[in-house]
């Protein structure tokens, strides 16, 4: 580093108008007298005049660049205001002034700048890296690499030490750049050579920047790392490690770090439960996200309307309205207030339940609070309008977007086309489509999916294929929802031959085919009698990972039924296992064929249940529930609730009950509609009793406050014994969302 040197010899003129401010700030006299006789040589002499009295030279410094004109473009001025904050470690005006150099003068003209004015001061400063390693920040938040690097390696050569905070900065700024992973180490091996240990900050950027990019192995191997440079993580670490899984949807990986940052006496903090319940929201594990709450409460902290709003977002979209309006509740009677993000989520249950009702109350609600819609609380109510075939009002929800100043997005109109092509009102559908042109909205692929799906339900498959290639013409490439819907249309129309050639057409663009194309195949074959084709596919489509649903199901015990082959319907489970034909017999025992399926897929088995109770073939259900106990598995409460309403419909209420019994005994909270179909079965069979006890047990579970004018009216029906009405305000409770969902 360069000895300091004598102070340059000043002017009497400048030395003269120095001595006078430093009069006016001792005596307290308004600086501004002196603005015009003071100049960037005599400011930089009163500054260098009152560098040791800490007083003066603050109210200097805080005047300057207020009142003189030349200050912001005067290089020397601002380099010895830069060192002055240093020195008084006045860290957030010091690195404003050096985000100013950095982004108003060259690297190399600010460094020598700063060299000189380094030498004037006295005493020196006791970091006198430290203005660098400021600009070398200030180059990186930038987004300037190339001139961090280029300053820190004159820092380097002039023979200042420069710290982690200048190597740090440079790190994140790579990342955030997302620079090649090469560089970046080529980076990190300079630090070490340079002698730096790496601290908590360094491996934590290291660790997000990994996260980001969606290593998380790379990630997880710098947390290694820490441990064995005996550098101790922090819940930054945990936590950005945490949420990096939840993205990733990698929640075992999740919980495990949570269980490892307990074990190292880290306290979890908000931003580490809000990162799990979003994870777990997102897997819809919306009963662990709850117990996640929960925990948090327990460990002294208050969920804030993240924690809120994402849990209540979760049971939305898992089609459990009445936790979210519980919790919706909940939030309020701790003094949280329900947001737009919170409206919207309950909004959008509710209009994909098809009770619209209920979304205009929840509006209604907003607007006492003086809460303001926002595109998407627009959109979520477009799309419902537009799903129950309320246009109209669809367009005035519309135009009351646009009085607000809200433009309507592609999404908004994209509702309004499956409106109309809901309806078959294929000419106000492309209207549509010339507005939005019209106003400078694309239409996307969901736009040209739409109507390509809306000609193929009025069975114009010629404009609907002519389409799908004025789509590729328009650089729009047809999705799997777009393929699909051309497959099916042309498969219920019997022309097996183009659905075909649009399946094969659908593979070579490189999609994969979804079980809806899949099904439509199948159901095509099974329509021509073509089992052992229908048979292929449905093995085909499990192989490529595609599960059969009970469509799927439903389809194929449909096509073998009507074949006189019920014991080959029965059979599907078998297909489903991979079991190799030579161990299957024709004359194969059900119980037997069962004992083979050790791999059975849980997903598939459920699908096949539900497609046997869709049937009414309740003996089959019963013995692929059977095979579940078998097997060790356990059910869950989708599994229950197709039984006991499958048996409802069947007309055996008693197993019914047997299973409702079993369902509540495991600890799962019964669907509403299964406990009202059960219910119906019960009063229809004279069993009051049971009836009753059912009645009060899906009441109990409803502890909203909107929903106790509806339980009086119960009540008094009850006791009445007025059953139908129960049934029917049960029934109105259940499409409100004031029931339980299941769980």
């Amino acid at each position: 580093m360069a000895t300091s040197r004598a102070s340059p010899p000043v002017s009497r003129h400048n030395r003269r108008v120095a001595d006078l401010a430093i009069s006016h700030l001792i005596t307290g006299r308004h600086l501004d007298r002196l603005i015009p006789l003071l100049a960037p040589e005599s400011t930089v002499q009163t500054i260098l005049l009152t560098q040791s009295n800490r007083r003066l030279s603050l109210h200097f410094l805080r005047w300057a660049p207020r009142r003189l004109h030349f200050f912001h473009s005067s290089l020397p001025l601002q380099s010895l205001f830069l060192l002055i904050h240093c020195r008084y470690r006045l860290l957030p005006s010091a690195l404003s002034l050096s985000r100013h150099l950095a982004s108003s003068f060259s690297p190399l003209s600010v460094f020598n700048c700063l060299s000189s004015s380094l030498q004037l001061l006295k005493p020196p400063l006791p970091s006198p890296s430290y203005p660098f390693e400021l600009l070398i920040k200030s180059y990186s938040s930038l987004g300037n690499i190339s001139d961090a690097l280029y300053t820190l390696s004159l820092v380097k050569a002039a023979g200042f030490a420069p710290s982690l905070l200048a190597y740090n900065s440079i790190l994140d700024s790579m990342f955030r750049s997302k620079l090649p992973n090469d560089e970046v180490d080529s980076f990190l091996a300079e630090m070490k050579q340079s002698g730096l240990s790496l601290n908590v900050y360094s491996y934590n950027i290291l660790i997000r920047g990994c996260c980001v990019q969606g290593k998380l192995d790379r990630a997880l191997k710098f947390l290694d790392e820490m441990e064995l440079a005996e550098c101790s993580p922090n819940v930054v670490t945990f936590n950005t490690l945490i949420h990096g899984c939840c993205q990733s949807g990698k929640i075992s990986e999740a919980f495990q770090l949570f269980r490892s940052l307990k074990e190292k006496n880290i306290k979890p903090n908000l931003v580490t439960y809000n990162s799990m319940i979003n994870g777990l929201c997102k897997q819809g594990k919306t009963k662990d996200a709850r117990k996640m709450l929960d925990e948090m409460r327990e460990q002294g902290l208050s969920p804030d309307e993240v924690s809120y709003n994402t849990l209540i977002d979760g049971y939305c979209k898992t089609g459990d309205g009445h936790q979210a309006q519980m919790l919706h509740g909940e939030m309020a009677s701790h003094g949280i207030s329900p947001n737009v993000v919170s409206y919207t989520s309950l909004i959008n249950a509710m209009c994909k339940a098809g009770n619209l009702v209920r979304s205009m109350e929840l509006v209604s609600q907003m607007q006492e609070r003086g809460l303001w819609l926002n595109e998407i609380t627009f959109a979520t109510l477009i799309d419902g309008f537009c799903k129950k075939g309320y246009i109209d009002d669809a367009l005035l929800a519309m135009a009351e977007m646009e009085k607000n100043g809200i433009k309507p997005s592609v999404v908004c109109y994209n509702a309004l086309i499956s409106g109309y092509c809901m309806f078959g009102n294929m000419e106000e559908a492309m209207e549509i489509v010339k507005n939005m042109e019209t106003k400078g909205i694309k239409p996307d692929v969901v736009t040209y999916g739409t109507i390509l799906s809306g000609y193929c339900k009025i069975d114009d498959l010629d404009r609907a294929f002519e389409l799908s290639k004025e789509m590729v013409e328009k650089g729009i490439k047809p999705d799997t929802v777009s393929y699909s819907s051309l497959i099916c249309a042309f498969c219920e129309a019997r022309r097996l031959d183009k659905a075909k050639e649009i399946f094969d057409e659908m593979l070579q663009s490189g999609l994969q085919p979804d079980e809806v194309a899949y099904t439509s195949l199948i159901d095509g074959h099974c329509k021509k009698g073509d089992i052992k084709r229908a048979l292929l596919l449905h093995d085909e489509m499990i192989k490529k990972g595609v599960l059969p649903d009970v469509v799927t199901y439903s389809v194929l015990i449909n096509g073998l039924n009507k074949l006189d082959r019920i014991k080959e319907a029965e059979r599907l489970l078998y297909k489903t296992h991979s079991v190799k034909e030579k161990e299957m017999h024709n004359n194969v025992d059900y119980n037997v064929l069962m004992e083979h399926c050790a791999n059975a897929d849980f997903v598939s088995v459920v699908s096949l249940l539900k497609g046997f109770c869709m049937k009414g073939l309740m003996d089959e259900a019963d013995k692929v529930f059977d095979s579940v106990l078998k097997r060790k598995w356990s059910p869950d409460g989708s599994v229950y609730s197709i039984l006991i309403h499958g048996h409802c419909r069947g007309g055996n209420v008693q197993k019914a009950l047997g299973f409702y019994n079993d369902m509540v005994r495991d600890g799962f909270v019964p669907h509403a509609m299964s406990a009202i179909s059960l219910i119906r079965g019960l009063y229809e069979e004279g069993s009051i009793e049971e009836c009753n006890r059912v009645i009060n047990r899906l009441l109990s579970g409803c502890l909203l406050p909107d929903a106790e004018t509806s339980k009086l009216v119960i009540d008094v029906n009850q006791r009445e014994g007025s059953m139908p009405l129960v049934i029917d305000t049960l029934t109105g409770m259940a499409k409100d969302g004031f029931l339980p969902s299941g769980g």
